[in-house]
């Protein structure tokens, strides 16, 4: 039997692997408001800036500042490593999976 493959640990936990999901749906190069995300995964704020913060440690995403109308804005998108580790880890699911046998 050939080794298993490893899961990436940044994506793995529940609430950033919904994140990454969530992200990885947008077009690339698309981003999506820090409210809008938060509402789409039904997270405290507290807790989506937790889990962002790691994922953005590890180049996964993008937190963009900006301002609309003189309001502040905070934009997050997948960086291209980001979607990288995301195709990674399915890959790498589907092995998981796959050894198994289905049975």
């Amino acid at each position: 039997m050939s080794e298993l493959p490893q899961l990436d640990p940044v994506i793995h936990a529940q609430a950033r692997l919904r994140v990454t999901v969530a992200l990885a749906g947008l077009h690339t190069g698309d981003q999506i408001t820090f409210p809008r995300l938060q509402q789409l995964l039904d997270m405290t704020a507290g807790n989506l800036s937790t889990h962002l913060r790691k994922l953005e440690d590890a180049e996964y995403v993008e937190i963009t500042k900006a301002y609309e109308h003189r309001t502040p804005v905070t934009l997050v998108r997948l960086t291209a490593a980001g979607r990288a580790a995301f195709e990674s880890y399915t890959k790498a699911l589907h092995q998981l999976l796959d050894a198994t046998g289905g049975d």
